[in-house]
Order: structure tokens, then C-alpha cells, then sequence
């Protein structure tokens, strides 16, 4: 079974964006993302992958309701269970957003790597809330104006 992390940069309010972009642009954090996801099959909602497009060295797995949506060089999938299937036997697979994506994963999810942001933005795209009762923090590491926090589901 491969196993899925979720990664995501979060402001105190649980906000994640407004739909189209990100509320911030940490250049620290983006280089964190690109180190943790490198490698990697990355699965994402079609408006993320509209924000970001693809990323040099890992695959993406484009989740979308449109069924004639295609772009060169991603995979498309029209359900979370379908992306999973189509990254395959990989180590490790990559749940990089939106909202409404990650709230599907969630109950799929190993690990989350959650980049803690110093801020409360206003923006309608939330992160889901993470339940003690269900992850463990397992590394916190502090950073200039947010922290990288690290989970482990726990069984």
C-alpha cells in the first residue's frame, strides 16, 4: 500500500488560499515543498494545478469533474480513489491540495506536513482540522514568521 502524505501551508485560521491563489509566497517554505515532494507522485484538485501547473520531477495526478479535461504531461483522474490508483506502487505519494482534496484524503493519510503560518488571511479555502485523537505531532521545527509541523497518523 502506498503510503499518502498530505503537505500544506496553513494560517492560524485553518485558510489555505481563496480559490485561485495563496494568501503568502514563503520562499523557505516553497524550497521545503520541493525537497519533501521531489521524486514523488503528486496528487491535486484541478484549480491547484491551475495555481502551480506541473513541477519539474514529479509526476501530477489531476483530479477534475470535467471529463474532457487534459493537459500535456499530467495524468488525469475523476476521483481520489482513481488518483491513488494511478500513482501506483510508489513509496510515497503526495496529497498537495485544494480544500475540497484534502478532506477527501484525510482518512487515506499517513502523514501530514503541515507549514504552520503566522497568519490569519481571509480566503474560502480552508484545511481540514487535524484531531489530536487521530495524529500525533512527531517534529516541529520554528521558522521566520511560520513552523514546519510533522504528523503521524496514529493506529
Amino acid at each position: 500500500m502506498t503510503r499518502v502524505t498530505m503537505i500544506a501551508a496553513v494560517g492560524r485560521n485553518g485558510v489555505i488560499g481563496d480559490g485561485e491563489t495563496m494568501p503568502w509566497h514563503l520562499s523557505e517554505d516553497l524550497k521545503y515543498f520541493k525537497r519533501q515532494t521531489m521524486g514523488h507522485p503528486m496528487v491535486m484538485g484541478r484549480r491547484t494545478f491551475d495555481s502551480m501547473g506541473s513541477l519539474p520531477g514529479r509526476r501530477s495526478i489531476v483530479i477534475t469533474r470535467q471529463p474532457d479535461w487534459h493537459h500535456a504531461g499530467v495524468e488525469t483522474a475523476h476521483s481520489l480513489d482513481d488518483a491513488l490508483t494511478l500513482a501506483g506502487p510508489s513509496d510515497e505519494v503526495f496529497v498537495v491540495g485544494g480544500g475540497e482534496i484534502y478532506r477527501m484524503a484525510m482518512p487515506y493519510a499517513a502523514r501530514l506536513l503541515i507549514t504552520e503560518v503566522d497568519q490569519s488571511p481571509p480566503g474560502s479555502v480552508t484545511f481540514p482540522p487535524i484531531d489530536p485523537d487521530d495524529w500525533l505531532e512527531t517534529g516541529r521545527e520554528q521558522r521566520d514568521g511560520f513552523t514546519w509541523v510533522s504528523y503521524e497518523r496514529r493506529s
